[in-house]
């Protein structure tokens, strides 16, 4: 697959809540990277911290192999997550300077893509939608020692994240390999769109409509919902003709 071929689109709201957008992404389609951050933190502390994350990676420059370039982008994640604990504890308010992450790579045939905390991404291949990440976050802990999803929605804390970049001294992050498929559509969001466009509506939607008008539809719904977030949608999408060999 040719770099330039690739096909990605993406765009970000402040909401209809927020006084500060603490959400940003980079299209990095000529690297074939993508990513989006969601800050977290009082005032411009997340503004902050998904900006530190989103400049790392437009700085990085991949290499031929996608694993060193895995490599690379750990290594990025490392730096950014040490630099934010130590604006945390120079800061005299003391609270954390954090942001979640998710980032899809792609190399040919294949991509990976990591996340840390609950910013999302999903494939969108056959006219059927799949959430490939799992939420780093309370709700996810809950679903896995067996919990109700009654039982969960009546817990306060459910959304509280358990990872982010910033957030911890060991960096935690999950890593995944999918393989491409010619036509696959990637689906990169901050919670601020699941938590008001459920999942079947957001199929329906990649299933009619192109994929400029997938993003702006999307961010619509989630404002006339009431966007209690920032909104950020990233689409990227792999070319139609089939996948050249790998390296």
């Amino acid at each position: 697959m040719n770099n330039s071929r690739w096909y990605s689109f993406g765009y970000t709201h402040v909401g209809k809540l927020r006084k500060i957008n603490q959400d940003a992404f980079a299209d990095l389609s000529d690297k074939q990277l993508w990513v989006v951050a969601d800050g977290m933190g009082g005032h411009k502390s997340g503004e902050l911290a998904s900006k530190a994350i989103i400049d790392s990676m437009t700085a990085l420059q991949p290499v031929k192999h996608i694993g060193a370039t895995v490599r690379a982008v750990y290594r990025e994640l490392l730096k950014v997550n040490a630099d934010l604990l130590q604006m945390a504890a120079d800061d005299s308010i003391g609270e954390v300077i954090g942001s979640t992450v998710v980032i899809l790579l792609a190399r040919k045939r294949h991509c990976v893509y990591l996340w840390s905390g609950d910013s999302r991404i999903y494939l969108f291949r056959n006219g059927r939608l799949r959430q490939l990440t799992r939420d780093h976050n309370n709700e996810s802990m809950l679903q896995d020692n067996g919990f109700t999803a009654a039982e969960i929605k009546a817990y306060p804390f459910a959304q509280t994240l358990t990872h982010a970049i910033g957030a911890e001294r060991n960096l935690y992050f999950s890593a995944q390999i999918q393989e491409v498929i010619p036509g696959d559509t990637f689906l990169l969001c901050s919670d601020g769109l699941n938590k008001e466009v459920p999942d079947q509506e957001i199929e329906n939607i990649l299933q009619t409509e192109a994929l400029a008008q997938v993003v702006n539809r999307l961010i619509e719904l989630a404002l006339q919902r009431g966007a209690r977030d920032n909104v950020t949608v990233l689409l990227a999408r792999a070319p139609e003709d089939k996948p050249d060999k790998d390296a």
